[in-house]
This record gives structure tokens, sequence and C-alpha cells, in this order.
């Protein structure tokens, strides 16, 4: 057999060309005939793939009409491509933990299965022509494709320009291997090696545009689905809790590539000459094609172009994940613990010592941690990504035990005096209380702690300090930022240390103030030059100077 046209053979989606049009009329119909099972299967899969398709929360479509448009954050564009869809009407664990959060899957699929016997019942009234149900497939694979690529693309660029699994913080590197959860210990492994992160972003990105074309669309599925595929297994086996997100990728992939298959086989394994038999709206007049051309370049240039501008500009000063403002720079470092005071009262190093302070990091942005032999509840989040401040960007203390304490600082660096707050947030689990089991000491102290909680810095303080959102490099603001920074806080329990930190070089730094039970603190740190034999990251997200 020889091959004249690769797009005679290929299986793939292609335009109808002469060679359909000379088909028999036997080729024809046994091409555009439906069976009675196909046409119930795609009534019921027409229903459940529009809803699983379709922004399910009024809020989205808020958001779509309020964002400032002009002065976007990388997120905001990123929630109008990553949306919830479906019926969840009964909440995402009506079936229990069992389904893992496939409860919205299943309940669209039931009331699809209903909706589809309706339409059945009306359709052996009304009987629609054969060349309906093309056209309906026609447009439920646009929509489906057009979901999967923009979602795909907004999963892509945070890989492409790796900030969605950072490279690990000092905090990190000095953790224990055993400290670490399975998910932290996937998503570290993909942060030291940002260049194999920014290879996945390509496939991913690769994906996405591949199905923004009817000529690719084939391509792009089975890009999406292998690639998709593999992280919904690294997160059943690392435990990282984004399965049901990356699975909704593959059904959606699965659903496009369904009709191609048979032609797939036929071409590559039985090696038979074949044609696909694809049906396309004729758009024959003006403003249809003009409708098309500028739909689909306005979605290509919104969530490729102008998306890749936004994911930039994060990248580069404000990294979704990982603090944004940079930190007193003589602090910057790795510190051992030569001198512990707790009320004037000096604690020898014991690594089995409750209290003392093992060892000490100063990061590059606003971050304080340090270790006690003392565990606390895990905080099993990926990170805290949505939110503008630093202080709830948790990616240097999620999934990692052992002890370790990150504490985000404002510095009053005219007074030379470090106002800390517990990065670790999470209601009945504090220092020394443990499970929320003991209600009456964690009800106690959260009550003692919101009376302190407010005038906690003083008006001059704050006038030294600045306005933290303000203190990014001007090419990261954005009017989400303003409005998020401009909302009353939140209410909440965390511990916090007031400390005056002296220091000439950064090569010893005294630390004396309160610590959050109130006592008195004296610590003296001296820097060491720790050595890893992990190369540094080349592609570091940020901008620190």
């Amino acid at each position: 057999m020889s091959i004249t046209n690769i797009n005679e053979v290929s299986g793939l989606v292609v335009e109808p060309n002469e060679r359909q049009e000379k088909l028999s009329s036997p080729q024809k119909e046994s091409a555009t005939v439906w069976s009675t099972f196909e046409k119930i299967a795609f009534r019921i899969a027409f229903i459940f793939f529009i809803s699983m398709s379709l922004p399910n929360s009024a809020g989205w479509y808020k958001d779509l009409v309020s964002f400032d448009w002009a002065h976007l954050h990388y997120r905001d564009l990123y929630d109008v491509a990553r949306f919830g869809s479906g019926i969840d009407w009964f909440g995402r664990t009506i079936f229990g933990s069992s389904l893992n959060g496939y409860a919205t899957w299943i309940i669209t699929f039931l009331f699809s299965v209903v909706g589809g016997v309706i339409w059945t019942l009306i359709s052996k009234v009304r009987k629609p022509e054969v060349q309906e149900y093309n056209i309906l497939y026609y447009w439920l694979r646009v929509v489906v494709r057009y979901r999967a690529g923009i979602g795909i693309i907004g999963f892509g660029f945070t890989k492409l320009l790796p900030t969605q699994m950072p490279y690990p913080s000092l905090g990190l590197l000095n953790t224990n291997f055993g400290d670490f959860t399975l998910q932290k210990i996937y998503w570290l492994s993909i942060g030291i090696v940002p260049w194999y992160q920014v290879f996945a972003g390509v496939v991913e990105l690769a994906a996405g545009i591949l199905l923004f074309f009817r000529g690719t669309t084939t391509l792009g599925a089975i890009l999406l689905l292998g690639a998709l595929g593999d992280i919904v297994y690294v997160n059943f086996a690392y435990d990282g809790g984004v399965h049901v997100y990356s699975s909704y990728f593959v059904l959606l992939a699965a659903f496009i590539l369904w009709k191609d298959i048979p032609n797939i086989y036929n071409l590559l394994i039985l090696e038979k000459l074949t044609i696909p038999n694809n049906h396309y709206p004729a758009l024959s007049e003006k403003w249809q094609q003009y409708t098309r051309y500028i739909l689909k370049g306005g979605v290509i240039g919104v969530f490729v172009f102008f998306l890749f501008y936004l994911q930039y500009i994060n990248f580069k000063f404000d990294p979704y994940k990982q603090p944004a403002t940079a930190g007193i720079k003589t602090l910057r470092g790795n510190y051992d613990v030569s001198e512990f005071k707790i009320n004037n009262q000096e604690i020898p190093y014991s690594p089995t010592d409750t209290v003392r302070w093992q060892w000490a990091t100063f990061e590059n942005w606003t971050s304080l941690t340090f270790k006690v032999n003392k565990p606390q509840s895990l905080d099993l989040s990926n990170g805290g990504g949505a939110p503008m401040r630093d202080l709830e960007r948790t990616f240097e203390l999620t999934g990692t035990g052992g002890g370790q304490r990150v504490y985000h600082y404002l510095a009053d660096t005219i007074q030379n005096v470090l106002y800390l707050r517990d990065k670790f947030n999470r209601l009945g689990y504090r220092d020394g209380i443990g499970q929320a089991g003991e209600n009456g000491k964690a009800k106690k102290k959260e009550v003692d702690e919101k009376k302190v909680q407010n005038n906690w810095i003083s008006q001059d303080a704050l006038a030294n300090i600045g306005d933290e959102n303000k203190m990014i490099d001007p090419r990261g603001w954005s009017t989400r930022r303003d409005r998020e920074f401009a909302a009353k806080p939140k209410k909440d329990s965390r511990n916090k240390m007031v400390l005056h930190y002296s220091t000439t070089d950064g090569s010893k730094v005294i630390l004396s103030g309160v610590n959050e039970n109130k006592d008195s603190l004296y610590v003296v740190l001296n820097r060491v030059d720790r050595p890893y034999v992990l190369s540094k990251s080349t592609l570091n997200a940020g901008k620190y100077e």
C-alpha cells in the first residue's frame, strides 16, 4: 500500500477530503449511523460532560466580571482556568472517604442517567435526524477539548516557570529525611530539579495548545492522557492530595479519544487504510467564520500569551507558594545555637531537650526557622499557594515533622526588632496541646492569645516597618494583592514572639525578647557554612536582592 497523503491514513482529526466525498453509499451509511445503544450513551455523556466542563459556582461568574482585567494577578486568570464543576449539591464526601473526593462525579453521572432517560423518551416522539447527533457530538467535543486545554495550560505554566514545587528552603534542607511525609518527599524531589519541572510544564502546555485545533486534537488528548495519568498515579502513590483534579483531565482526555480509538487500532495495529469519519458544521456564513477565528484567537491570546506573561511576573517577583518579601540580608544563613536562656536561666545543649533550639536559619525571605525536640501535628496541605500574605505561604513547613518551627517576621530595622508569628495555624494544634481533644487547655490558650492579639505591634513600630503590601518589586503589584491586604485580617491563634536582634556582619546574631509563652528569651546564634551535596538551583523564583 502506497501512502500519498499522510492526512488520509493518520487516523487523526482532519478536514473532510475528496476521498470521503467519494465514499460509496454503504460506506457513508456506516460512517454516520448511530445504534440505539450509542444514542442512549451519547445522551448521558452529553449531559455529564457539559456539567463537568462548566463552572458550578456563582462566585466564578461574579469574579469573571469583577476582576480588574487591566491589573490582574496570575492567580486571577488561574482561577478562571481552574474551577469547580459538576453537581456538588450534596457535598464531596457524601459517600465517605473511601472514594477520595469523587462524590461529585458520581452524583453528576446519576443525574446524567436520569436526564438521558428523559431525553430518550422525548426522542421517541420527536425522532431526531442522525446528523443532529453528529453536530451535537462535534460541539460537545469542542467544549470538552477547550475546557481541558485551558485547564491544563493553567496547570502547566506553574511548572514551566517553576513555582508549583519550589526549590527547598534552608530549613527544609536541614530537616531529617525521615521527618518528611510521602507527599513532601515527592514535591521536593521535583523542586530540586527545576529543569525537569520545566519539562513537565512543556508537556502539559503542549497538550493544551494541541487541543485548541481540530487537526491536532487527538495528539493533544494522547499527550494529556499520558502525562496526567502518571500524575494521578503519583498522587495515589505519594498521597499527594490532588488526585481528583488530575483524574479530571484524564477523564476529559479519554472522552476526546474514545471515537478515535477504533481508527487508531485499525491504522497502527491492523495497518489498514483508515479514513476518519468526522462531521464538522458548515459555518458557511462569513460572520460564523469570523466569530470562530475571533473566539479561538481570544482564547489562545488570553490563556497562552497573556497567562504566560502573568506567570512570568509571578515567578520573578511574587512566587505564589514561596514568600515574596525579601528578608534582612545580614541575617540570612544557617546558624548553630551557642547560647540559649529562658527567663535568664541558661539551658545547655542537649538533643533531647524540648525547649532549647537545636539550630536556626534565616531565609532569603522573611522566615526564621528553628528546631526543637518537641513534635507538633503535621500540616498536610500543599503549601498555601493562593494567599497574597507571606505569613500564609506555608510550603516551608507543610508535610514536615521533627519539631521544626517556621516563623514569619516583620522587621523594624530602625529599632532592630523582629515581630514574629508562627506560620502553623490550626486551632487545637498549638505547641504543647496536641490533638483538639484536650479541649480545656486548647480553648483557654486560644482565648488568652486572642486577648493579646490586637495591638501587639505598636503604631511607631508599624510606621518603621512600612506597608508589607508594598515591599515587593512594583512590577509584582496587582489589584488582587491590594484587595487581600486591605481585607480585615482573620482571627487566628498563632504563637507570637517579639525579639530584638543585634549583629555586625551576621556571623554572630543575638536575639533577645519575649517568646510565644511570654517568657524572656536570649539566644546567641553563630553562622555556619553548611555545604550541601545537593547542587544549587539554576532557576530561582523571586527577587531578594
